[in-house]
């Protein structure tokens, strides 16, 4: 994309996205922004005014978009995506949750609404391709495109991004995937942007800083049950499945609590804190561990489904790495076949060279060789 195109940008409000957009204006190319709205504020607060709850962000967003397009001189349209949101993701969202799973919507939001609607209302208004703000980058090679980290290693989102495929890849730029974020805060700060300093937003993007479990509360039943310990001796009584993550330590509800027998605790003192370690969704039991170092905790290999590969094939079997978490380090593994077809045989295999901490049905399990972004997918199991 070396001569002047029209890229539609996707402006968030924040400032990576509004530096993406000045940066594709300095390449001389016709730059329009779009800010998307995923969900609809009305869905924020129970009662009372959504803008009023302390959560919710949208205008405010789109307020700092429109002064950034401003700034830059470019158009902005403010598209509603919420509609696709809810069927494409949120849906999926909330099943997952209730299979007492824990999925991760902004790698499906990635995938089927700011690559894929919101890549098809840009082509519908004569755009070349598109660009965001995410830290990562793409290369053509013989004819093919990979994805790749950004080259900030402590904000490289290609984690979020492997589900994009070639045709998506084909039309996507990341302009600040090159770029330290120090290096985008100048530039944004140089040129005078009005969200220069705003500060990077956190949490799922239809949740925002919401506390997460008041937030699911509003959607997920409460089937209370027992909390045992890995002797299967009860110690307290858990809210709802849906509402705990594996690994999770902090809101069990059982903070303090000595073991029954500190002799038998593997991992941790009788004072070390509790982990949730399993859910047994057919007796609707959470289990829980003392010690971050508890076998309970860690895995040497697992099973994915849902394959999705950026080169369209998977790759060969053999030495990769892999993360199963974002901000993960790169963790030395083989993709191994199947000793049978799971999930429609789009299922596979990774051993890892070291055990890992708390890998999560629900979660994305990614591969990379090197720099290179392989694609992954959706963690089932994890085995000792």
């Amino acid at each position: 994309m070396s001569e002047r195109r029209r890229v539609v940008v996707g402006l968030s409000g924040g400032v990576d996205s509004a530096v993406s957009a000045h940066l594709l204006k300095q390449q001389g190319h016709e730059v329009i922004g779009i800010f998307m709205k995923n969900w609809e504020d009305d869905d924020r607060a129970s009662s009372g005014s959504a803008e009023d709850d302390g959560y919710c962000t949208s205008r405010q967003d789109f307020l700092d978009a429109a002064a950034v397009a401003d700034v830059l001189g470019i158009e902005i349209e403010h598209v509603n995506f919420a509609a696709d949101y809810k069927d494409r993701v949120f849906a999926d969202f909330l099943r997952e949750y209730q299979a007492g799973r824990t999925p991760n919507p902004d790698v499906l939001c990635n995938a089927e609404i700011k690559f894929k609607a919101f890549l098809d209302h840009a082509m519908r208004l004569g755009a070349d391709g598109i660009a965001t703000g995410h830290y990562a980058r793409v290369r053509q090679v013989d004819g093919s495109f990979q994805l790749l980290k950004g080259l900030d290693p402590l904000k490289d989102q290609s984690y979020f991004l492997h589900r994009l495929n070639q045709a998506q890849l084909s039309k996507t730029l990341f302009p600040v995937g090159e770029l330290p974020k120090t290096e985008v805060r100048r530039i944004a700060a140089e040129i005078g942007l009005p969200n220069a300093k705003k500060k990077d937003s956190t949490g799922i993007c239809f949740i925002g800083e919401r506390p997460f479990r008041e937030f699911l509360n509003r959607y997920l039943a409460h089937t209370p049950g027992p909390i045992k310990d890995d002797h299967g001796r009860v110690i307290g009584e858990h809210v709802g499945l849906s509402f705990y993550t594996l690994g999770q330590r902090k809101g069990i509800g059982i903070g303090g609590l000595k073991a029954p027998d500190a002799r038998a605790v593997r991992g941790g003192g009788d004072h070390a804190p509790w982990f949730t370690a399993r859910k047994d969704m057919a007796s609707n039991t959470l289990y829980v561990v003392q010690g971050h170092d508890h076998p309970w905790l860690h895995s040497l290999s697992l099973v994915a489904g849902d394959a999705s590969w950026v080169a369209g094939v998977p790759p060969a079997v053999g030495p990769l790495a892999a993360k199963t978490r974002y901000r993960q380090a790169d963790a030395a593994c083989a993709l191994a076949p199947l000793g049978a077809p799971v999930s429609g045989g789009d299922a596979f295999q990774v051993v890892f060279e070291a055990a890992q901490w708390a890998a999560t049905p629900g979660q994305s399990v990614v591969l990379y060789d090197g720099d290179v972004c392989l694609g992954g997918g959706v963690i089932t199991s994890t085995q000792p």
